[in-house]
């Protein structure tokens, strides 16, 4: 593939959570880091009013109209970098006619967010090609508003903000309520960090996804109506201990998860900043059985392949990281025994639901990258 005779290099990362699941939407503080997989946009201006779009992996070369950008929510490959363009467009933003081969290397389905690193790196390459220096808060914010409003994922802001925000060999301390932000180093001693791919591809849209977020907003206005909160972070475990009994079944599941998914933040930067890996690890591992004991996101697969993870000796800890229901998890794994790690979780996992993992080795990386070509 050549990519010469285009005149920038645009790229935005994918991201893996270490540890904050399903409560970005709830108003909490997450700890994801920007990967160095990326995806990739190779842009020049062609001084017409059409946008053509093509791809590394894929035949399909389309063609979007700059004065038409809302009519392109059919598409199957392009409704991503058609709807960031437009949300773009309507914040105020010039759109240039121009062409753009994207060559993504996060994996689809993976859980890794490569919806965001499509919609930030879409954005970002856009506004250079336009000669705009936009900021890189904006630039998430409007490319979430795209997942949500064009792309119909009502997801919250971590997977967008990591994306064009992420710095390397850190993780971002990031308030989803605020959006202020701290770097946090990522230091973990004769440690490292194992992602692993279930293969069991997943869509948030056809997912339970929205009906998550519908039932913890039901949780959210019946504790109003017992405390002053504006969002289910607010709460601390003491206070749901108190207040919680307001709630019943399924819905006081997901808020419980919540709750206790926020203390375990908490905690967990705690470890991070003074080394304790073992706390760091059984903190991940007690994410995962939340997540699948209360909230309900995990599935036969992700379970397996934790389980075989939280198994293996030189595994401190394992969980999912993302949305759930198929994906990837995020293992804190010794350095002497990763490779034994890898083949013990490969075989346990594949005996137990006929799929072969994949493992991923990907440094922390910043967020957005512009280059010359």
């Amino acid at each position: 593939m050549q990519f010469n005779g285009y005149d920038y290099k645009v790229s935005a990362a994918g991201r893996v959570n270490l540890i904050g699941e399903h409560v970005d939407y709830c108003g909490g503080k997450v700890l994801p880091a920007a990967l160095s997989m990326r995806n990739t946009v190779y842009i020049r201006p062609n001084g017409t009013d059409k946008i053509n779009l093509s791809w590394t992996d894929l035949p399909d070369k389309i063609e979007l109209d700059v004065n038409r950008l809302g009519e392109y929510r059919h598409l199957k490959h392009a409704k991503y970098q058609a709807g960031s363009l437009y949300l773009w467009q309507q914040a105020g933003h010039k759109i240039v006619g121009c062409d753009m081969l994207h060559d993504c290397t996060v994996p689809f389905g993976s859980g890794l967010s490569s919806s965001a690193a499509i919609e930030v790196s879409t954005i970002a390459a856009m506004a250079t090609a336009a000669g705009e220096k936009p900021d890189s808060v904006e630039i998430a914010l409007v490319a979430q508003k795209a997942e949500r409003e064009y792309a119909g994922v009502n997801c919250g802001i971590m997977d967008q903000y990591v994306s064009a925000n992420g710095k390397k060999d850190c993780a971002i301390l990031l308030d989803c309520k605020t959006l202020e932000r701290e770097y946090v180093p990522v230091r973990l001693g004769d440690c490292e960090i194992v992602i692993a791919n279930c293969n069991k591809p997943h869509n948030l849209v056809e997912s339970k996804y929205n009906e998550r977020r519908a039932e913890v907003e039901s949780a959210l206005e019946i504790l109003k109506t017992k405390t002053e909160i504006s969002c289910l972070a607010d709460l601390t475990v003491e206070d749901f201990e108190k207040y919680g009994a307001a709630l019943h079944g399924k819905i006081k599941d997901r808020a419980r998860h919540v709750v206790e998914e926020c203390d375990r933040v908490r905690r967990a930067v705690k470890a991070m900043r003074s080394g304790r890996t073992e706390e760091f690890g059984k903190l991940l591992a007690a994410s995962h059985a939340s997540l699948r004991d209360l909230y309900e996101v995990t599935g036969k697969e992700l379970d397996s392949l934790a389980g075989a993870a939280n198994a293996h000796e030189a595994c401190l800890g394992s969980r999912m990281t993302g949305a759930g229901f198929g994906g990837c998890t995020v293992s804190l794994v010794k350095k002497e025994g990763v490779e034994d790690f890898k083949k013990f979780v490969a075989a346990r996992y594949e005996s137990e639901t006929g799929y072969k993992p994949t493992f991923y080795e990907a440094e922390l990386s910043d967020g957005i990258i512009r280059e010359g070509v």
